[in-house]
C-alpha cells in the first residue's frame, strides 16, 4: 500500500524526481532559446529564425495552422510583450505561463518529494491538455472564419 495522503501531493520516487530535474532544465533551454529568438513581426514564423520550413499546413491550404504563431507567442512572452504574445497566439501564451510555473513547481516537488498541489496527475494533465487543445482550436476557428 502507498503512503499517499490526499491534499498532500502523489508521492514520487528518485527517477520520478531526477525526471522533474531534467524537464525543469528542458523547460528553461526552451525559454532561453525563445530569448534568443526576435518575434516575427507578422505574428508567425518565427521558428523559421531556427531554421526551420515554413508552415507547411499554412503552405498547402493558405490559412494558418491551429499552432501558427506559437513560438511567436513564447519569443515575445520572456520579453513581457504579453498582449503580443496573445495576438500571435492565446494558447501559446497559455503554455508559456503554464511552462514558467512548472519549473519552481518541479523544484518543490523534487524537494518534497510530492508532487506539490497534485494529488491526481494523470487527471490534472488530462485537463489542462483539454483546455489547451480547446483554446487552440476555438483560436484557430476564429482566425478562419
Amino acid at each position: 500500500m502507498t503512503d499517499y495522503n490526499s491534499g498532500q501531493g502523489y508521492p514520487i520516487g528518485l527517477v520520478r524526481r531526477w525526471l522533474l530535474v531534467f524537464w525543469s532544465i528542458f523547460l528553461i533551454a526552451g525559454f532561453s532559446l525563445a530569448i534568443s529568438l526576435e518575434p516575427a513581426a507578422r505574428g508567425y514564423g518565427t521558428h523559421q529564425r531556427l531554421g526551420l520550413p515554413p508552415c507547411s499546413f499554412y503552405v498547402f491550404f493558405d490559412i494558418p495552422c491551429p499552432s501558427c504563431g506559437m513560438t511567436t507567442s513564447f519569443s515575445n512572452f520572456v520579453r513581457g510583450r504579453f498582449i503580443a504574445a496573445a495576438r500571435a497566439n492565446i494558447a501559446g501564451l497559455l503554455l508559456a505561463v503554464f511552462c514558467l510555473v512548472q519549473i519552481p513547481w518541479c523544484w518543490v516537488s523534487v524537494y518534497r518529494k510530492r508532487l506539490w498541489m497534485v494529488d491526481h496527475p494523470d487527471t490534472t494533465l488530462m485537463w489542462f491538455l483539454i483546455v489547451l487543445a480547446g483554446i487552440c482550436l476555438l483560436q484557430w476557428l476564429v482566425r478562419i472564419l
